[in-house]
Parts: C-alpha cells; structure tokens; sequence
C-alpha cells in the first residue's frame, strides 16, 4: 500500500498522540468488539481542533481539484458537526482565501425555534444551494439521512459529505450473521443518494499509518478485524 498522504499522516499521528483514536477493546453499538475507537469529540483542545480541522479543509480542497466537489455551504448536523463544519469553514477561508474566503456555513437545531428568527437552520440559508455536509463518521447512516432530509426541506441541494472516519465496515445482518457479505452504511448512502462522500482516513490507512505508532499486538487485531467485517463495497 502507498504511503499515506502527509495531511493523513499528520492527523492520524495528532489523534492517537491525543487519545482520540485509541487501541483495546471497546463495544460498538452493533455489538460488535472493535480493537479500535475513534471519538471526534475528543478533538476539544485547540492544538487538536487546528489538527482536524486542517484535516477536513485539506480533504475538501482535494476533492474538489479533482473535480467530484462543488459546493456553496458547509453544514454541520448538530450537535458534533456544528463545530467541525464551523472550524473547517474557518481553516478553508485560511488555506485558499482566493476559492473560500467567502464560503459559509450552517447547521441545524435539534427542536426548531419559535421565538425571535425561528425556524430549525443556523447560518445561511440553503435554499437553492449546494450543500457540503460535514460530519465525524457514518455509523448507520440514520444521522445523515436525516440531515439530507432536513436540507432538502429548506430548499437545498446536497453536493457531497466529508467524514473524519471510514470504518469500511459492513452493516450488521439483519438474521444476525456477520459471517455474510454485505454493504458499508457509506456505499448505502453513496448508492440511495448518488453523492459523493469522502473521509479523511479509512480503516486501511489506520493500519498503514499505525504501523510503528502502536503495539504490534494491536496492529493484528485491527487487521484481523478489517477481514471479519470488511464491507463489500
């Protein structure tokens, strides 16, 4: 496998250096047993947030150079998306002032508000707009369908979706039996959607990037997780 791009490498490095990406034993809500676990809102300290949030602006710029994003908003689903959106805004305008100086960015309210503007949307409005959505990871994809779903209500067009994290994990069975193939939650979306969606890391360049970053120990159980539940697509 190639060599991780270097903003890979620097974001991989600061997350286990910040005990957001850790190695052990921890319980899914699949059930699932994962050797590994990634908390994106373990990224509260500034040093971190600089490390994600250029992560997510360096993601996003090369994604749309090689054409497969265009976007007019960047939109955070509450409550973790509101300050990765609002940081990668932030970060982007830095990065290339000339593309994104003037991008914006939005996100939603969990119960919408009946007093002074209303409504369920902070920021700018999304009607006519293309929308980025950016988020920590796709776990079921449920979160995500229902920003989709709130975006498309106020009139807005998505353009695509930026995670920190692809699992490249299959979707539980529904009889339970993890021993068949089967789709990520992220080819589900791509499929149903027909949008792009992109992560920072997968599950592929932990392993690649964790080699000599932690225990040989932990490196085999990772991989011999990746080939247990390995998705499809």
């Amino acid at each position: 496998m190639a060599a991780l791009s270097p903003y890979k490498a620097d974001f991989l490095k600061a997350s286990i250096d910040g005990g957001v990406l850790k190695f052990g034993s921890f319980e899914l809500k699949s059930k699932r047993i994962s050797p590994y676990f990634f908390n994106a809102g373990d990224f509260y300290r500034a040093d971190l947030l600089q490390a994600i949030s250029t992560a997510y602006a360096k993601c996003i710029i090369e994604a749309h150079k090689s054409g497969q994003l265009d976007f007019d908003i960047v939109f955070g689903p509450a409550y973790k998306g509101i300050p990765l959106a609002t940081a990668a805004t932030d970060k982007l305008a830095q990065l290339d002032p000339e593309t994104y100086g003037k991008i914006c960015y939005s996100f939603d309210r969990k119960e919408a508000k009946d007093h002074g503007e209303g409504g369920n949307i902070v920021g700018a409005p999304l009607k006519g707009k293309r929308i980025l959505i950016v988020d920590d990871v796709i776990t079921a994809g449920t979160a995500k369908r229902e920003a989709i779903a709130k975006i498309e209500k106020e009139g807005g067009i998505v353009a695509g979706i930026v995670v920190a994290l692809d699992r490249m994990e299959k979707l539980p069975a529904a009889d339970g039996d993890d021993s068949k193939p089967g789709p990520s939650a992220m080819g589900e979306l791509r499929k149903e959607y027909g949008i792009p969606i992109f992560a920072i890391l997968t599950l592929d360049d932990i392993i690649e990037g964790m080699r000599g970053l932690a225990s040989p120990g932990d490196v085999k159980k990772t991989e011999e997780y990746r080939a247990k539940y390995k998705a499809t697509d």
